[in-house]
């Protein structure tokens, strides 16, 4: 029996991103096609400006390309709703970002929850089971209780992994998450995304300047002025 090849988690074919003004066209992705299989760690390298950050907002469905198309297991997001396109990223994506993103009035295991308040059919109970779960996962089961701006800045980056975790994605998209971090706390942050994909299979793309951290990572896209050099 011929086995039937697994769609790529993410595929994006022929994109282009323009951004227009009414006096200037800024061209910020140029045909650029990729495939991120189930259980990758990869790594999107470049200079500032090169379309980094953009290619994960299309990666993450939270923008459109000019031209081409976006794939999730073999589906084209066209083909989505927006409610279905909603809830897509809400399921199917996790995000982790260089500033964090958390909420300071909230605990940090109600930042870790938060998420799963959009989640229909999932009661209190198991959302704070969930939350508890993800932060014993990256080494915070004690830190429950604490509130943001009471942990350091590795700390705040385990909780924001724990909340991308709390919600069971496909695809993990991390946006220079060691970049607000000196050498020992990126490294340690490094080192659990690496055990996240290595002994749990989860999948991570991570925009990166850092050389040494992409270099950890099984495959790297590299882009120069909105174009692949790879």
């Amino acid at each position: 029996m011929t086995k039937i090849a697994e769609a790529p988690v993410l595929r994006l074919i022929d994109i282009e991103k323009i951004y227009q003004t009414s006096t200037v066209e800024t061209s910020a992705l140029n045909c650029v096609s990729l495939s991120i299989n189930r259980g990758e760690f990869v790594s999107v390298m470049g200079p500032s400006g090169c379309g980094k950050s953009t290619l994960l907002s299309l990666m993450g469905l939270l923008d459109e390309p000019s031209v081409g198309t976006v794939e999730v297991n073999g589906r084209p997001v066209q083909s989505y709703s927006e409610k279905d396109l909603a809830s897509l990223r809400n399921e199917k994506i996790g995000f982790i970002f260089q500033s964090y993103h958390l909420i300071n009035d909230l605990s940090v295991v109600d930042n870790v929850e938060l998420p799963l308040l959009y989640r229909s059919g999932m009661s209190a109970k198991d959302r704070r089971k969930r939350a508890l779960a993800m932060l014993e996962k990256v080494g915070l089961g004690a830190r429950t209780s604490h509130f943001p701006q009471q942990l350091s800045g590795g700390q705040r980056q385990r909780v924001a992994i724990a909340r991308a975790l709390a919600g069971e994605p496909e695809i993990i998209l991390a946006d220079e998450p060691t970049g607000n971090l000196d050498s020992v706390m990126g490294e340690e942050i490094m080192d659990l995304l690496l055990h996240l994909n290595e002994k749990e299979g989860t999948t991570i793309v991570m925009v990166t300047h850092d050389e040494a951290q992409a270099q950890r990572t099984k495959r790297q896209i590299r882009l120069l002025d909105g174009s692949q050099v790879n």
